[in-house]
């Protein structure tokens, strides 16, 4: 089909008296195209009056797509189903040019910030690659509108702690804050409401105070808001991430760092500018910091185990042997973990990251070679077995090293037999496998029961085979398979 200037430059060049074959030859179409143009008179295309393949299936198709939910794959296997001959790519182009099933595009916002004026802040998943192991790591970045300067870290987990100790290298990275930092409705600074209608959480709404700033929330579903912020998300993971490996979440963050010392230098064809440059003109129109920044912290309030550590997500920190027992106060800092017993008595430890299940013990709170921690009282159904039969105490010390079973069940089995058993039968058994290295208990229990029923249920030589059943037969079969005394 001929555009519209293709058929102005026939009607003009056959107003010039050019003969149609010249027409074609110069403009490379057919001579009867160049009539057909002629007998119209008209530059403009003509339309396209063509029925569509699936208009008469209209109704159809739009019951079927609320029956299946909008997958257009269901509704063509109904439809041909019904024996409607219509193929699935003229069924999705009916359904795209009628707005079957299509939310209507809209154009993106366009949004003009002065210097100083906002600054946008963001999270994403992402994976690294730490100590040579796979982590899932929440990169959180923040970007100044103007200037397009770019700040991010990684972080294990991302709570309130980590978005102020985040936001406070961030404002000390930029040597200032804007009069506005721009959120998604994250409850880490959301207390409630969306939007313009959102209420920060008191103690986020003291933080952005100390800095002189005031936390905004874009509309739900309004993403290009924060385009600034989101936009540097794959940029990060396809640049920075790619390949790079880490010793550990210092090393990963001060690698962060660098790069974008190195990014904010270069130059960017979406502003055609380099951000440091901007950056020049956007500093004088940044809030000054604060004489004095606090560290962020946390605190806790713990009581130190009978080994001398304290416990913080699951990894234990160790402090002097004298406070066990103590109830302590423990601050964490984004580097250190200091725990106070009062005034002077402080110890300090380095902050281990994510939780590691891991002891670390500052050497100070070794106890000296051979001067170990001195073990606890022996168990109470130990001191029990050794008060009711002290003959069997070696064999008490052999069992809690060799036995197999776990030491408390063994020695609740073992003070059962005690107690309910003679004690004659009892320490001849024990004896006896002591002698042979036997410390399997419920074999024990079985050497006891064959000299119980020896000596207890004795068999009379002169009754008869044909007593009745109160007699000797019953006594033999009793004999041969005694009651467990604790069953009856």
């Amino acid at each position: 089909m001929l555009s519209k200037g293709q058929r102005t430059a026939i009607l003009e060049l056959h107003a010039q008296k050019v003969s149609k074959g010249e027409i074609a030859r110069v403009l490379g179409v057919s001579r009867s195209t160049v009539r057909k143009v002629l007998r119209s008179q008209s530059s403009e295309v003509p339309s396209l009056l063509r029925l569509e393949k699936a208009e008469p299936f209209r109704q159809q198709i739009l019951e079927e797509w609320a029956n299946c939910k909008g997958n257009l794959v269901r509704v063509h296997e109904e439809l041909v189903g019904r024996g409607l001959a219509l193929s699935y790519s003229a069924l999705t182009a009916f359904c795209r040019r009628h707005g079957i099933g299509q939310e209507p595009k809209r154009p993106c916002g366009l949004y003009e910030f002065q210097p100083g004026e906002e600054l946008q802040h963001d999270t994403s998943p992402h994976l690294v690659e730490i100590a040579g192991k796979k982590r899932s790591a929440q990169t959180a970045s923040a970007v100044l509108c103007y200037s397009r300067m770019l700040f991010f870290q990684c972080y294990p987990t991302f709570q309130r702690f980590d978005c102020k100790v985040f936001l406070t290298e961030a404002l000390r990275f930029f040597g200032g804050s804007c009069r506005y930092t721009m959120i998604d409705n994250t409850h880490v600074v959301v207390l409630c409401g969306t939007g313009r209608q959102m209420i920060p959480v008191p103690e986020m709404e003291a933080f952005g105070e100390r800095f002189g700033f005031q936390f905004r929330a874009h509309e739900l579903g309004d993403a290009n808001r924060s385009a600034r912020v989101e936009r540097p998300f794959h940029f990060i993971d396809h640049n920075f991430l790619a390949g790079r490996r880490f010793s550990s979440w210092d090393d990963l963050n001060l690698q962060a760092r660098q790069w974008c010392d190195r990014v904010n230098a270069t130059y960017k064809k979406h502003i055609r500018a380099v951000p440091r440059e901007l950056f020049a003109v956007e500093r004088t129109h940044l809030k000054p910091l604060p004489v004095w920044i606090p560290e962020v912290y946390r605190l806790h309030q713990r009581i130190v185990d009978v080994e001398g550590y304290v416990a913080l997500h699951t990894n234990r920190y160790s402090v002097p042997v004298s406070w066990i027992g103590r109830r302590v106060e423990v601050r964490e800092t984004k580097d250190k973990i200091e725990i106070q017993l009062d005034l002077r008595s402080v110890v300090t430890h380095h902050r281990v990251a994510e939780p590691q299940q891991q002891r670390i013990t500052l050497p100070e709170h070794r106890p000296p070679r051979g001067e170990g921690i001195k073990r606890s009282d022996p168990h109470p159904e130990e001191q029990a077995i050794l008060k009711a039969a002290p003959e069997i105490a070696d064999y008490v010390q052999d069992l809690k090293q060799r036995g197999r079973k776990y030491l408390v069940v063994a020695l609740r089995q073992l003070l059962g037999m005690i107690r309910d058993y003679p004690r004659e039968p009892l320490i001849a058994a024990v004896q006896e496998a002591a002698r042979y290295g036997l410390y399997d208990l419920d074999r024990l229990e079985r050497m006891i029961l064959r000299r119980i029923a020896r000596e207890y249920f004795r068999i009379d030589p002169t009754q008869g085979d044909d007593d009745d059943e109160w007699g000797t037969r019953s006594t033999v079969e009793e004999s041969q398979a005694p009651p467990h005394p604790r069953h009856l």
